[in-house]
C-alpha cells in the first residue's frame, strides 16, 4: 500500500469515529427526522409555533370586525395577518388604521400590493416578524387565525401588552381556560371574542 493511500485510509477511519464521516451529516438529519415522527413525541417549541398559511374567508373577516366593533378610531393588529385582509378589509370599511405581523416574508409582500391595489397603503402597515416578538401594545383590537398551541402561548403577551377593555378576536381557536365574551357560529367557522380584564384571574396569569 502506499504512503498516500494508507494516510487517506488513516485519515477517513479518524473521520468515522469523530462522527464526520461521508454520511454524517444525513445520518444525523436521518435521525432527526425519525425523532420527530414519533407519535406523542414533544416537538421543539420553534416547531409548534409554525401555523399554515389558511386565508380567513371573507364574511368571517366581516363578522370578526363587527365582534371587535372595530371603527375609524382604532388601530388593528393581526397577528399571523397572511395576505392582509383582515386589516385591509378593516381600513376599507371601517376607516381604522392596521398593522398586520407576518413571518413570512412573501406573504408581507403580497399584503403590501393588497393595500395598494385597495386603496388603503396609507393606513395600514405589514411587518416581517416573529408575532411573539412583537411590540403590540399600540393596538386597540387583535385579531387572530392561529392554532390553538399558538393561541395559549401569546396569552401571557396579549395580557401585558394590551390595555384593559381591549377586544380580542380569533377565527376557529379558543384561548384554553380563557373563556370567551362571545362565541358565533357561521356555517362551519367558528369565531370567539375576548376583552382583556382589569386584572387577570389568578388561573390565566401564565
Amino acid at each position: 500500500m502506499s504512503c498516500l493511500r494508507f494516510l487517506s485510509v488513516v485519515l477517513l477511519a479518524l473521520g468515522l469515529l469523530l462522527g464526520h464521516g461521508p454520511r454524517s451529516g444525513y445520518a444525523q438529519q436521518t435521525d432527526t427526522t425519525a425523532e420527530t415522527t414519533i407519535p406523542g413525541l414533544k416537538m421543539p417549541p420553534e416547531q409548534e409555533s409554525d401555523v399554515p398559511y389558511v386565508p380567513t374567508p371573507k364574511p368571517v373577516v366581516d363578522r370578526m370586525l363587527e365582534l371587535a366593533d372595530v371603527d375609524e378610531t382604532d388601530v388593528i393588529y393581526d397577528l399571523g395577518s397572511g395576505d392582509g385582509r383582515i386589516v385591509i378589509r378593516a381600513a376599507r370599511t371601517h376607516g381604522a388604521r392596521g398593522v398586520g405581523i407576518e413571518i413570512d416574508p412573501d406573504l408581507v409582500k403580497k399584503a403590501r400590493k393588497n393595500a395598494e391595489e385597495a386603496g388603503v397603503a396609507d393606513l395600514v402597515e405589514f411587518r416581517q416578524g416573529d408575532l411573539f416578538e412583537a411590540d403590540i401594545s399600540e393596538a386597540t383590537v387583535v385579531t387572530l387565525y392561529l392554532l390553538p398551541s399558538v393561541n395559549q402561548k401569546l396569552r401571557p403577551i396579549l395580557f401585558e401588552q394590551l390595555s384593559p377593555g381591549t377586544p380580542v378576536v380569533s377565527h376557529d381557536f379558543d384561548m384554553g381556560r380563557w373563556a370567551p365574551d362571545r362565541t358565533v357560529d357561521l356555517e362551519g367557522d367558528t369565531v370567539y371574542r375576548w376583552t382583556i380584564p382589569e386584572e387577570i384571574p389568578e388561573d390565566l396569569d401564565e
